[in-house]
């Protein structure tokens, strides 16, 4: 560090709760910064973690990769299995299914988007678009393999993430950040001590009177918000409107034979149902709206479909979907639950953790704490965020279920920022990009076409093109499914590769 930049260095942090968020944070931080600042984080073991996000997406791989993590070693220690998408079924309607896949559809064959050309011969073809996917070709036969970096190969178009147990990874992560020169204490914080004058944060006092002072906080506290929210204030924006499950009831149960390399939501009568499948349990839970089922009612649903044997009673989560006001107020950064919460219907828990402690490097401030910094971290976080919400809330819309809840949802106000997409596509097949969304062309239009959302015409461009479309969709479907029977099982990868000592 140079001696211009040190006498206004951030030289102390702390980061106030563990679990993934806390962990993730303390090894990002410890493996930029180093020996030059000091970080502690301090967290209590009576308080627990909430842990429902177990499933990812594929962005997941770069946060290792930028920690030099080692992705078998990683699987082994958390339990990991791998997700080349979601299924989703009985969305649209009861007894239809479609996959979101990481990856694409196809492999482009022409100046127009695979999809239009599909649009226009699908009736002859008889060809399902999830045909088209090569995560779901592999995903659909139980088989799993990184994909190849031979481009010329249909091996090379899809991606994948994980499934992990997220205590496990929290623990795996604290033994990294540790030796990174992380000091971490165990207790309860008493109270919170404020600059008088500029209400910055100043120290956290412990239940047994320790003091903890530093000059940037990291509020990784869960849903109280005990820094950004208890102490400072910030305000939360709500958005039950347009995603109006506001809790979850969760339960592991015994694993099957088949380990499925996918995650799998099922729609129920007042919200949804997820599967998690590890190595050693699989994860599920039904998130659901208060107002259309007792707690008591989605336990027992939840009980009622499971497909192993329940390894726990099933455990209460409650939630307010919406963002904090701001992410960043003061000298407190939120990272994790205290910023906000997404439900888990397309995995972006841990993203959210993960995009902003990639702002934090990004925007990193020294001790001036320059409001210009902190206002586009500000920017960038709400902005992200909101173009989450709105693909959320594209599967509650696009539904033609009958219950309460999805006639509600059906036939509610959407934000502009997402009419605006429904209508692009709805009118010619396009799908339209803004800044900072973080789900691309490919899961879109697995959702708009998985959910019904038809287009009234195509690309006009499509009627200019000579081009033997049809040829070319079933020699992709062919080839696809010919490359998934090559590939090993998901549980033949696993224990090849990465399975689990215990």
């Amino acid at each position: 560090m140079n001696a211009s930049s040190s006498d206004r260095a951030i030289r102390s942090i702390l980061i106030v709760g563990g679990g993934s968020a806390g962990w993730m944070t303390a090894a990002a931080l410890g493996q930029t910064l180093g020996r030059h600042c000091s970080i502690t984080l301090v967290e209590s073991e009576e308080i627990g973690t909430i842990g429902v996000g177990e499933a990812t997406i594929p962005t997941i791989k770069l946060f290792n990769q930028t920690l030099g993590l080692d992705e078998n070693d990683f699987v082994r220690a958390t339990q990991g299995s791998f997700k080349l998408g979601i299924q989703f079924v009985d969305w649209a309607k009861t007894g239809h299914g479609y996959f979101h896949p990481f990856g694409s559809f196809g492999r482009a064959f022409d100046t127009v988007s695979l999809h239009q050309h599909w649009l226009v011969s699908r009736a002859e073809s008889g060809i399902d678009l999830d045909d088209l996917s090569m995560a779901w070709a592999a995903a659909s036969r139980g088989k799993f393999s990184p994909p190849v970096a031979d481009a010329r190969s249909v091996l090379s178009t899809h991606d994948y993430a994980y499934h992990f147990d997220a205590g496990l990874y929290a623990a795996y992560l604290r033994k990294y950040a540790e030796a990174r020169g992380v000091v971490r204490h165990e207790g309860k914080i008493a109270s919170v001590q404020q600059h008088g004058e500029s209400g910055f944060i100043e120290s956290v006092t412990m239940q047994d009177g320790r003091v903890f002072a530093a000059e940037l906080f990291i509020d990784c506290s869960g849903f109280r918000g005990l820094l950004i929210e208890d102490t400072l204030h910030t305000g939360y924006e709500e958005w039950t409107h347009w995603l109006p499950c506001d809790r979850a009831v969760a339960v592991p149960c015994a694993s099957t034979a088949e380990l499925a390399p996918y995650t799998r939501s099922t729609k129920r009568v007042a919200g949804w149902q997820w599967r998690i499948p590890l190595q050693h349990r699989t994860g599920n839970g039904y998130v659901y709206a208060s107002a259309h089922i007792s707690d008591d009612a989605a336990a027992a649903s939840l009980l009622a479909n499971l497909d192993g044997q329940p390894l726990a009673d099933p455990r209460l989560l409650r939630f307010v979907t919406g963002r904090r006001r701001k992410a960043w107020n003061k000298n407190v950064v939120a990272v994790g639950l205290s910023s906000g919460f997404m439900e888990p219907l397309e995995s972006t828990s841990l993203h959210l953790i993960q995009a902003n402690i990639a702002k934090l490097l990004a925007y990193f401030p020294d001790r001036e704490f320059d409001p210009l910094v902190i206002d586009e971290f500000n920017r960038v976080a709400a902005t992200e965020t909101e173009r989450i919400r709105d693909f959320l809330i594209l599967h509650y819309h696009l539904t033609t279920r009958e219950e309460p809840l999805w006639q509600q949802c059906a036939h509610m106000a959407v934000p502009e920022s997402l009419q605006f997409k429904i209508d692009h596509f709805r009118r010619f097949g396009r799908l339209v990009s803004r800044e900072m969304d973080l789900f691309g062309p490919t899961s879109w239009l697995a959702v708009h076409v998985g959910q019904f959302n038809w287009p009234q015409r195509v690309d006009p461009l499509v009627g200019y093109r000579d081009v033997d479309a049809l040829a070319w969709l079933r020699k992709l479907r062919e080839a696809m499914a010919g490359a998934a029977d090559t590939l090993p099982t998901h549980r033949q990868y696993i224990e090849r590769h990465c399975k689990a000592n215990t």
